[in-house]
């Protein structure tokens, strides 16, 4: 069995930024005009009123300030409420593809390698553009890869789920190295029209390279210690969106259950028992106490939610270092967000650091990978 690193990451960050004063902004201006056009039948008592938002509301429930975006124009248009995004033909590159492979080029530099010493690609992200052909084979022609690729889908569980399948892949010796890319266009699955979750989610996309620990063409790799996988179905967050939807009747009507949405409060009251015993079993399996932890990168949803759960994990309020925070910046990017944290977060540790990448949500599904600088 082969010892597997994480040799290098990648993080393509959109250039167009909203923030929550332009949301706020744009969202009441829907909700007031809502409430205009549906005001007979709320004074009826028929319709509730569409509540409005506010900046303060915004950070207390999440810790989010701002969020990167493909395209803000159509999220700001109160008659649009969503990104505007030009459909592109066969022939061209898809937009998962574009981002997915300008992240996987840095994730391939910082690792010291080329398109050929890669032998698969996996797309790990919680919404894909398409069915089929995979957008894993259209990234990998991109980057003139050899060997096979394939997408994988986890919801925001995605990437570790997808560190786990790339690392047993090499372990076993079905192959050398493995790109993992994370592509998450959100904005595009998101419903920006409901004041509970119009603020949660931003578009990125992170890269990773994993590979044997023999031979490493970069220092300060990260070896993978013992992964963890766990899911239990929960309704609790869904997307009801799919291929099925043009067979049922009203299939065109602007269903809200076709995007995003999710129980909020009954997911972090579920959720984060799971993966508090999900991490202190798998470094309990390790014969690791959680006080040996340098740092943990945690899956970036909610503020109070990633205290909390570090709270219990570590028997103590983690400090800054410890668990860092990106969500402020980036907002929810689905399966992204923990590797965003691990790549602005990890190079400072020395050789011999301890760390743990944990990420969770719907499914539910909770994916954690256990590393050690090297």
């Amino acid at each position: 069995m082969h010892k597997v690193a994480i040799s290098g990451t990648g993080i393509f960050t959109p250039e167009k930024i909203i923030t929550n004063a332009e949301l706020v902004a744009s969202y009441n201006a829907y909700a007031e005009a809502w409430n205009a056009a549906h005001r007979a039948e709320i004074d009826a008592g028929e319709m509730a009123e569409k509540p409005m938002s506010s900046e303060e509301f915004i950070l207390r429930a999440s810790g989010i300030e701002r969020r990167y975006v493909m395209e803000k124009d159509g999220v700001l248009d109160p008659e649009v409420m969503h990104p505007l995004l030009a459909e592109r033909s066969d022939d061209e590159l898809s937009i998962m593809a574009e981002i997915a492979v300008a992240a996987a080029r840095e994730a391939l530099a910082k690792a010291g390698r080329r398109a050929d010493d890669i032998d698969a690609v996996i797309c790990a992200a919680s919404n894909h553009e398409r069915a089929y052909p995979a957008i894993a084979i259209e990234i990998q022609q991109a980057l003139g890869i050899k060997g096979f690729a394939f997408d994988m889908n986890v919801a925001c569980s995605s990437a570790t789920f997808g560190i786990q399948a790339a690392a047993d892949m090499i372990r076993c010796g079905s192959a050398k190295a493995i790109l993992m890319v994370n592509p998450e266009i959100t904005s595009g699955h998101h419903e920006w029209r409901d004041r509970d979750c119009h603020f949660i989610f931003g578009d990125v996309c992170t890269a990773v390279v994993l590979e044997r620990t023999e031979g490493l063409a970069s220092d300060g790799a990260w070896e993978i210690l013992s992964t963890r996988c766990l899911t239990e179905f929960s309704n609790n967050i869904r997307n009801n969106n799919g291929f099925l939807r043009r067979t049922r009747d009203g299939h065109m009507a602007d269903r809200r259950d076709m995007q995003f949405y999710q129980e909020g409060r009954k997911v972090f009251k579920q959720v984060v028992p799971i993966v508090v015993d999900l991490m202190q079993s798998h470094l309990a399996d390790e014969g690791l106490a959680p006080s040996q932890l340098a740092r943990m990168w945690l899956h970036q949803a909610n503020k109070n939610m990633n205290d909390l759960i570090g709270e219990k994990v570590l028997g103590r309020v983690p400090d800054a270092q410890e668990q860092p925070n990106v969500l402020q910046d980036y907002a929810n990017t689905s399966s992204a967000g923990s590797i965003i944290a691990f790549s602005k977060y990890s190079d400072d540790l020395p050789a011999g650091s301890l760390g743990i990448i944990c990420s969770f949500g719907a499914g539910y599904s909770a994916g954690s990978v256990l590393v050690r600088r090297m």
